[in-house]
């Protein structure tokens, strides 16, 4: 029992070490879930400016993350680190279809597979946000741009289809992007079917007038 409390210190120093890193990552998270959410509401405004600003902050954050928790994997692969990465994978993307961009792939963002994949689950919410915006000055091509970009994502969210062990949730996000889609497609029709009213109401409107001259 000489030895005991030689080994207790050597556990509180491992323990101080974890519980700072771990206090730093908490920061992080929250700092780059931040500048995620202000990219996305920068894209949405079609503000360029401040939406590159703040990816390059989110991305600068992601990056640190894989640097300073390398010694604290487990810390790495916690619940509101990899939470804050799928903000980011979420943001990159959503930035990247909205301009009309090429899609961020796994290996540009350097992210968890799963992550990659939750963070894509949650990009056809915001595809439906702008389609929506879209709808507000009627049908366009680029609605259906976007929906395209929606069914895409899905097509392949659906196909993963493994114990949730694995994917950690994936499959009731999945589920929960299949309603947006369903929904945004009968938005996007119900547009479509208004306008055709609108027009077919016009035509007759002209015919009419035309008669009575």
């Amino acid at each position: 029992m000489q030895n005991l409390e030689a080994v207790a210190d050597q556990i509180r120093e491992i323990f101080d070490k974890q519980s700072t890193a771990r206090d730093q990552a908490l920061t992080q998270s929250r700092a780059l879930i931040r500048h995620c959410a202000l990219a996305i509401r920068a894209v949405h405004r079609d503000d360029l400016e401040v939406m590159n600003e703040h990816l390059e902050k989110a991305a600068s954050l992601a990056k640190t993350f894989k640097v300073d928790l390398a010694e604290h994997p487990d810390l790495y692969h916690t619940g509101y680190t990899q939470d804050a990465l799928k903000e980011f994978v979420e943001a990159k993307v959503t930035c990247a279809l909205i301009k009309d961009q090429p899609l961020v792939t796994l290996d540009e963002l350097d992210v968890p597979h799963d992550t990659y994949l939750k963070g894509l689950s949650e990009v056809i919410g915001e595809l439906r946000r702008r389609t929506l915006d879209e709808l507000r000055n009627g049908y366009s091509a680029e609605c259906e741009r976007l929906l395209n970009h929606m069914d895409e994502i899905y097509a392949v969210l659906v196909t993963m289809d493994y114990p949730d062990a694995i994917t950690h949730g994936l499959r009731r996000q999945t589920d929960i992007a299949r309603s947006i889609i369903e929904r945004t497609r009968g938005d996007i029709t119900f547009s479509l079917r208004g306008e055709h009213l609108e027009r077919k109401i016009a035509e007759l409107s002209a015919q009419l007038g035309v008669a009575e001259e």
